[in-house]
């Protein structure tokens, strides 16, 4: 008998964990609120699969940073405190993060899971035919303070000892590697170049492996269908209850992003995460027009650029502010500014498409994979910012964990239980 398996969600990371379930042979329905694939946090994010740039964002250097973001308007991140309990949970976690040695033991992990998720990645797209405007063109980062460029050449090369290959850069390098940071030549001290890196549109990916999975391995997509909560009898989740009524399946998975926590309060199973919101912008690129072919990221200002097809994505800042926040718009604005003085000439900034998504993200950035206290009910879910670089290596460790089979990769370190255990690794894929 096939067995049946409800994915909660339909982001880039619960239709990536339909597909590599179907693949399988199992029978497969994702529940979606939305009436199509990928249409919150996956929808217009910054569009690069940064697998080597994956550094938590809990780190020693964040005490430092912290009055600069409490009180200056156009920071790169900015906290706004309420009155939310969870939001100071979250900060406690956060913080309790923040050592070298937690970082760097999070970095390494997080590093083993970027490294995964590309071969994962690339096994994907050998077996399958997906158009999602995909280039592999590198990612080059530019910093205008030396402090921090010294601080990245220490971090590429704690990198190098995991396997990846990275160049230091000087100005004059930078410019020769992506001609469309001419304006700001003489603002750059440096940057550190990855030629393996890759980009590509999340929407289209997901919108793409979605209709895939649908008529290759029929997967069933419930659109537009609300879910209200999980039963569960006898220590087992029973039945995922929705507006179409209830869902029998043998097992379940928690790909809902943000929405995860509040559907398993319930059950007892309390996850730390909170919505880091983002911004970007969409700019047509056109005849004439000097547009990035490198993926590029400006550190001083934390804004991606991400070449798609005729478009590019720009997109950035880290917001801890309340949802709708009218302070959105201001934002926008700064990230317009910001973006057009450093490639002026990159697009058609009059017709900039804008978009404000909300990134499901844990205090130590490590996604929540694998088992709970319940035997069917598995999480795929908390990849904050990381979600579409993390995805493929997500989805495959999911499937191996519910089909009973070892991981490829030690999946402990992403369980929600024993998280904070020190771990020593070999990092070979």
């Amino acid at each position: 008998m096939t067995m049946h398996v409800c994915v909660l969600g339909g982001g880039v990371v619960g239709v990536t964990t339909a597909y590599f379930l179907a693949r399988e042979g199992y029978q497969v329905t994702v529940v979606e609120k939305h009436t199509q694939a990928a249409a919150e946090a996956s929808f217009a994010n910054g569009g690069q699969l940064s697998y080597s740039y994956v550094a938590p964002l809990a780190g020693p250097s964040v005490l430092s940073h912290l009055p600069g973001w409490l009180l200056s308007r156009t920071a790169p991140l900015r906290f706004r405190p309420s009155l939310d309990v969870d939001q100071w949970k979250w900060c406690c976690e956060f913080l309790r993060h923040c050592t070298s040695a937690r970082s760097r033991q999070t970095t390494v992990e997080l590093l083993r899971l970027g490294a995964y998720s590309r071969t994962v990645m690339q096994e994907l797209m050998t077996n399958e035919s997906l158009d999602f405007a995909f280039n592999k063109s590198g990612k080059l980062v530019v910093y205008r303070n030396a402090e921090d460029f010294a601080g990245a050449r220490k971090q590429m090369d704690f990198q190098a000892g995991f396997g990846v290959e990275q160049s230091a850069l000087d100005a004059d390098a930078c410019i020769a590697v992506e001609p469309a940071l001419e304006s700001i030549h003489q603002k750059l001290v440096g940057g550190i170049y990855t030629a393996s890196e890759e980009a590509g549109d999340c929407h289209l990916f997901t919108r793409e492996l979605s209709r895939l999975a649908t008529e290759k391995y029929g997967v069933r997509f419930l659109f537009g269908t609300q879910l209200h909560g999980l039963r569960q009898e006898s220590g087992k989740v029973v039945a995922a209850q929705t507006s179409e009524g209830d869902i029998i399946a043998d097992d379940y998975i928690v790909a809902l992003g943000n929405g995860s926590p509040n559907l398993l309060h319930p059950l007892g199973i309390n996850l730390t995460m909170y919505p880091l919101k983002g911004y970007s912008l969409t700019v047509p690129v056109n005849l004439g027009n000097v547009a990035p072919k490198v993926s590029v990221t400006d550190l001083h200002h934390k804004i991606v650029y991400a070449r798609l097809g005729d478009q590019l994505r720009i997109a950035g800042m880290v917001d801890m502010t309340p949802a709708g926040s009218k302070e959105d718009s201001a934002r926008i604005r700064l990230l317009q500014s910001q973006a057009q003085a450093t490639m002026p000439n990159a697009g058609d900034f009059s017709a900039t498409q804008i978009w404000t998504g909300s990134r499901p993200t844990t205090p130590d950035s490590k996604p929540l994979l694998g088992a709970t206290r319940f035997p069917n009910l598995w999480l795929n879910t908390g990849q904050g910012s990381l979600g579409f670089t993390l995805a493929a290596a997500s989805a495959k460790l999911v499937t191996d964990a519910v089909r009973g089979r070892t991981t490829r990769i030690d999946i402990s370190p992403y369980q929600l239980a024993g998280r904070n255990e020190a771990r020593t690794y070999e990092f070979a894929i």
